[in-house]
């Protein structure tokens, strides 16, 4: 019984290009003399370095650690030894640098110990850790770590596992060509997947434009006994989307706001299932892929490339012609102009297209909008482009967000319709990266604002805590000391010593010295501070009043010593 497929919004039609890179077999790419490879190469943390300076480094050798759980290791593609560990041209439109291990090969192609594993006895999370730390992920452009997408949701049962074999973009046929020669691992890798999911189907999705592949994949999944659906699907841009792919197989529509998994549907690349097999049953990393060289080349051909060649090394082995003036990584819908030849292949490299003047021509001069409907009608997720246009123009960031400006998925369907000839997808991404500035200018604000709101805090706590303090020594200091009633007894049992005269005690007491006010003192301590400033000012007056009673008996008694002396 035909499997009953499902429609998604818009889409588009261009021309495949498809032909020409297919006709050959894959071909092993030449080992080079010097890789680079980055260490991030997967959307979430960043690898560590785990090799230094002058290390000799094996096959397949860890030479960056995951270091988060959405995080992939990063292997050494052959032997060698590391000369470098620093910024390296990144294979991203921006051309900054990006920190890599620069690996000058031995030729010796020495691999480290490979220990194939038997997963079906291991637990998942243990299947889970082998696949993060063999750098499995997405091998379909978004390069996600694939053990983080090998959970399923606590909630909603799974229902169907989708292998996406659909390659929607034009000149790319690394996928076909991989399911046409090795159909097997694909779907030994998709048994891998349904055992760690347990979905209750595995549909296989393949544009009806790869009538080999269909057939090659449907003959292993028959020689392995499995009980897989390949699916033929209408061929039309972007069906190969994840959301669009499984729209089409399921109808499920996954909202931009939920995980597929929430839906009870999950989607692998057929590269990445390959890759899956690999690693578990053979023990060998991802340190290499497939990756289509087409354009204006005179061999446009599918090469499994060590990960780390540059674009220079793998450019050559399909003989540029002499009017290429650029090249881009992906599709024309979707992918990049390279920054420059020295950059690597990396995880996310699917194709390398030689471009010219000729094959894309200079885009027509932009025109203003006319407001005819054919983006919105060609937006595969229903949005209206030509609102989010004026309103990216604009720099009304906060109503492209409500214009759902980030479930905007970047295929350049509705720029491939503009009769205006405006690139659109640029000013989505504009908006969209004023958008990410402003909210990381704010996170810092807030941050900022807590750290001060926190030191003044501490201050203020600190204050307080000092004043309490002096409050209880003084009060301590006020109730032990009892100077004051031992300095009036003897002053009082002085025979020589006079009452002083209320003025003479009261000068006194204006001259002594008094100890200045604590800030912040509390107001409780007020009247302990009174107590004992009056016991020091009386303890001074007594003081002085003795001085002056032995001042007195000294002048009284010289006379008297002067009758008595003898005459010299």
């Amino acid at each position: 019984m035909p499997h009953k497929l499902f429609r998604f919004n818009g889409g588009v039609k261009p021309a495949t290009h498809k032909t020409d890179s297919v006709r050959a077999p894959i071909g092993r790419a030449p080992m080079p003399e010097r890789l680079v490879v980055p260490l991030h190469q997967n959307i979430g943390g960043k690898p560590q370095p785990c090799v230094a300076l002058g290390d000799r480094v094996l096959k397949g050798q860890v030479i960056g650690t995951a270091d988060h759980w959405v995080s992939a290791a990063v292997h050494a593609p052959t032997s060698g030894t590391v000369r470098a560990i620093e910024p390296q041209l990144a294979t991203h439109p921006s051309g900054l640098p990006t920190l890599s291990v620069v690996i000058e090969a031995d030729g010796k192609d020495e691999w480290i110990e490979r220990r194939p594993v038997d997963y079906a006895s291991m637990a998942p999370e243990s299947v889970r850790e082998l696949l993060r730390d063999a750098g499995l992920v997405g091998l379909g452009g978004a390069v996600f770590p694939s053990h983080a997408k090998l959970s399923a949701s606590k909630k909603t049962p799974m229902e169907e596992l989708v292998i996406n074999g659909a390659e929607c973009e034009p000149f790319i046929t690394c996928d076909d060509m991989l399911m046409r020669e090795r159909g097997e691992e694909i779907v030994r890798g998709a048994g891998i997947f349904r055992d760690l999911l347990e979905p209750k189907r595995v549909l296989i999705g393949i544009e009806d434009n790869k009538p080999e592949a269909i057939a090659a994949m449907r003959e292993a999944v028959a020689a392995a006994g499995e009980s897989f659906e390949v699916i033929a699907v209408p061929t039309r841009y972007p069906a190969g989307g994840a959301k669009q792919l499984i729209s089409v197989l399921t109808g499920k529509e996954v909202p931009s706001s939920k995980r597929s998994t929430d839906m009870g549907v999950q989607c692998f690349n057929v590269a990445t299932a390959s890759s899956a097999y690999r690693a578990l049953t053979f023990g060998e990393p991802l340190i290499s892929r497939i990756v289509t060289l087409a354009g204006n080349v005179e061999q446009p051909r599918n090469w499994e490339v060590p990960l780390g060649m540059t674009i220079r090394d793998f450019i050559a082995l399909g003989t540029p012609r002499a009017d290429t003036n650029r090249y881009l990584m992906g599709g024309p819908m979707m992918g990049f102009e390279l920054p420059g030849l020295d950059a690597p292949l990396i995880k996310a490299s699917n194709c390398i297209i030689a471009a010219s003047p000729k094959l894309f021509p200079p885009p027509p001069p932009e025109m203003p909008c006319i407001r005819c409907g054919s983006c919105a009608r060609a937006c595969p997720h229903e949005l209206q482009p030509f609102e989010l246009y004026w309103f990216s123009r604009a720099a009304n960031f906060g109503k492209a967000q409500e214009y759902h400006l980030f479930d905007c998925i970047e295929c350049g369907c509705c720029a491939f319709v503009c009769p205006s000839h405006i690139p659109l997808v640029q000013y989505f991404r504009y908006a969209k990266g004023e958008i990410w500035g402003r909210e990381r200018d704010k996170k810092a604000a807030e941050s900022a604002r807590a750290r001060f709101e926190f030191r003044n805090a501490r201050d203020e706590r600190e204050k307080a805590e000092k004043a309490e303090r002096l409050a209880r020594a003084a009060a301590a200091k006020a109730a032990d000391n009892p100077l004051a009633s031992a300095t009036a007894a003897p002053t009082a049992a002085s025979p020589a010593a006079t009452p002083a005269p209320a003025a003479a005690v009261t000068a006194a007491a204006a001259a002594a010295p008094t100890s200045p006010a604590v800030p912040g003192e509390a107001p409780a301590a007020t009247g302990e501070a009174s107590e004992a400033e009056r016991a020091r000012k009386a303890m001074i007056a007594a003081a002085v009043e003795r001085a002056r009673a032995q001042r007195e008996a000294a002048a009284a008694a010289r006379p008297h010593d002067a009758a008595t002396s003898p005459e010299q």
